[in-house]
This record gives structure tokens, C-alpha cells and sequence, in this order.
């Protein structure tokens, strides 16, 4: 049995909240649709940015834990073998 997804909060500053606010309010949109909305065409504009990182993110990946490791820190994987490795 699948269980249905809770709902989470979304924290954001005041002068966020309140632009959400009146925005939902002159849209006739609650504040829980305006952000889905925004969220959704924010992403969709930016959709070719974020396949071309997930395809550099691939690259980078060889199934190795150091590699993993370099893209999850940041640090360069010859950084990680000159101070010693993961231990493979």
C-alpha cells in the first residue's frame, strides 16, 4: 500500500512571504498554487541549465566511491588521492 505524500512546509523570508501573499491574493490563487505554479515554470525556463548539470554530474560519476565522494564535496578527485584516498 502506497502511502499518500505529506505535505511540508516551505520556509521563505517575510518579504518573500508577503509578495507570495499579495500575488496569490490579485491572482485569485491560493499561496499553495502560486508557488506550485511558479515553481513549475521557473523550472520548465531553465530546463536545458538543469540537464546539462545532471549530464555533467553523469560524466563525473564512474562508480567509484571516490568519485562520488569529489562530487558530493567539491573536492577534486587528485586532491583526494594525493591526501590519501578513500580506501577503495
Amino acid at each position: 500500500m502506497v502511502k499518500p505524500k505529506r505535505q511540508a512546509p516551505l520556509k521563505v523570508d517575510p518579504a518573500v512571504d508577503e509578495l507570495i501573499s499579495q500575488g496569490a491574493h490579485f491572482l485569485g490563487l491560493t499561496k499553495k498554487d502560486l508557488v506550485a505554479e511558479a515553481v513549475k515554470d521557473y523550472l520548465a525556463a531553465r530546463r536545458t541549465e538543469i540537464q546539462e548539470r545532471m549530464a555533467e554530474a553523469m560524466r563525473l560519476l564512474d562508480g567509484s566511491t571516490t568519485s562520488r565522494l569529489s562530487l558530493l564535496t567539491g573536492v577534486p578527485r587528485e586532491d583526494i588521492d594525493r591526501l590519501g584516498g578513500v580506501g577503495e
